[in-house]
């Protein structure tokens, strides 16, 4: 798929191409080059900087109110290098690396540290394009998906904010249920739902009741905030 195709099915809208060509260049591709005198590391070190605003601006928002520890912590999850690789690799940014020949035959398009890199250079890219809506449709792709996959329950105990919630309008308590185990016996999978007085106020799936438990609170906590 071509650089322009691949731009089109993630519904970016782009001024200047040549700037985000430019997220995709390796620096062994410079150096072997006789025509391209600029690799996309500039344009990394902007990109960082976006996605350390964004992801810290997405934990901000999140309800309940995560602690300045427990947002370092979770943001520290996000964007590491791993992460960005398998960041990249979803959105096939690796498709469209600009190596040189010797980087390219030792498989640098699967090189983590390639595709991090890369992955932060388009955001940078798309920051300096002008068009931030390119940069939250890229993130929102992205890392926020990867947010919801975090072992946040291990970060959050969201039945004691639930609790909390609860009792600052009423004193009544709230009560849980397993409703379902499914899986094999050795990786079971848990649904619980959470109540008071008879109604279900959100439900949410774990690897163990207290895993179910928690993730129910945080579906209610989220309805019951909007």
């Amino acid at each position: 798929m071509k650089l322009m195709e691949w731009l089109n099915e993630q519904e970016l809208v782009i001024n200047d191409l040549n700037l985000i060509k430019q997220a995709f260049i390796h620096s062994s591709y410079v150096n072997e080059s006789k025509v391209v005198f600029e690799d996309n590391e500039r344009l990394e070190f902007i990109g960082d900087a976006v996605l350390q605003l964004l992801s810290a601006k997405f934990l901000y928002q999140q309800i309940p109110l995560l602690s300045e520890g427990q947002m370092t912590l979770l943001r520290s999850q996000l964007v590491n290098e791993k992460a960005l690789a398998t960041f990249g690799r979803q959105l096939k940014i690796n498709d469209h690396l600009i190596l040189g020949a010797g980087e390219l035959k030792n498989g640098g398009n699967e090189r983590d540290s390639n595709i991090a890199d890369a992955y932060e250079a388009l955001l940078g890219a798309l920051y300096l394009d002008g068009n931030l809506e390119n940069v939250d449709k890229i993130f929102n792709k992205s890392v926020v998906p990867a947010f919801l996959t975090l072992e946040t329950l291990d970060v959050m105990d969201y039945k004691t904010k639930l609790q909390e919630f609860m009792q600052s309008d009423t004193r009544k308590t709230v009560t849980y249920e397993v409703i379902s185990t499914t899986g094999p016996s050795n990786n079971p999978t848990f649904e619980s739902v959470v109540k008071m007085d008879g109604l279900m106020l959100g439900k949410g799936k774990g690897s163990s009741k207290k895993r179910s438990q928690q993730a129910a609170a945080k579906d209610a906590l989220e309805k019951l905030v909007k």
